[in-house]
């Protein structure tokens, strides 16, 4: 009886501590790395907002107040930012930009990894490499060769400067991208079609594309963010204060001498990394899926 006892008891409490520790480990395991992952993530975001919304005796008195810590929030410096500054212009400027490089990007390179992934021509797989190995290449030995071809085309302190040249380090990585997309798509779809009559630019445009839209979103999004956040070309191709792109000039234009105006400047910082946010959020579904392959045989 004694023993039916302990053993009922033992059945009891078996569970609970099961349960404990599968519970414990999980948080060691899961939990607490996502946390730490997060917080180093979202940290330099929460350090932008804070320093936006401090007045700048907040700023620079830390003796006295807490610097992770808004006591009294201003609107002055987000208020300086769009009234007295041409931030507004630089945005602008820098979504037609991001935007115009990133659709000429696209274009170019699905032509390419279609031509070098479906036409196997002599030599495609080289071809490819040499694609890819160009963009390697780093922009800071490419941006004299190329501010002389864009003085000599009259293109100098124009934001279609940019657009024209962000393309030759944009290219070279979504055409590499996009060469592997197309790689996972059956091939028997085409030669279907083919067989019926169709053309390859019919194709490309009803079959193809279609099929390999999360992976030109991914492209999208890569060319997108690099156009945006692009700093070299931009500085050197880019004089005038109204021309400039966010990244440049609230680092040249915000900061006078010795001067740094932090509370425009993380402003500045925080308003223009929204758009990217949002156009992540929009598109990351597709993009998911993007790394997954397209088609499952």
């Amino acid at each position: 009886m004694t023993d039916a006892v302990a053993q009922a008891s033992v059945a009891q409490t078996a569970p609970d501590t099961m349960a404990w520790d599968s519970g414990l480990r999980r948080l060691m395991m899961i939990y607490l790395p996502l946390g730490c992952f997060v917080l180093i993530l979202l940290f330099p975001f929460y350090w932008m907002a804070i320093t936006s919304f401090k007045p700048n005796a907040e700023l620079m008195n830390y003796r006295e107040h807490n610097p992770f810590w808004i006591s009294s929030p201003t609107l002055a410096h987000i208020k300086h930012l769009l009234f007295d500054t041409a931030y507004p212009r630089w945005l602008w400027t820098t979504m037609m930009v991001a935007i115009g490089s990133t659709t000429l990007s696209l274009v170019a390179s699905t032509l390419a990894a279609y031509a070098i992934e479906r036409l196997r021509f002599r030599g495609s797989p080289y071809v490819g490499l040499g694609i890819y190995l160009a963009y390697l290449v780093p922009p800071s030995i490419l941006f004299i060769p190329l501010a002389t071809v864009v003085v000599q085309f009259g293109l100098f302190d124009s934001p279609l400067a940019l657009i024209l040249v962000y393309p030759t380090f944009l290219v070279p990585f979504c055409t590499w991208l996009l060469i592997g997309y197309f790689k996972s798509i059956p091939y028997e779809l085409e030669e279907c079609a083919l067989v019926d009559g169709a053309t390859r630019l019919q194709i490309l445009r009803r079959i193809t594309l279609p099929l390999a839209v999360p992976g030109l979103i991914s492209a999208g999004i890569f060319s997108f963010t690099l156009s945006w956040n692009e700093f070299i070309y931009a500085l050197a191709f880019i004089q005038s204060g109204a021309n400039k792109t966010v990244p440049v000039a609230i680092l040249t234009e915000l900061v006078t001498g010795d001067v740094y105006q932090w509370g425009a400047l993380m402003a500045g910082s925080l308003l223009g990394s929204l758009p990217v946010a949002i156009f992540y959020s929009l598109f990351v579904d597709y993009y998911v899926s993007s790394l997954t392959g397209a088609v499952k045989e």
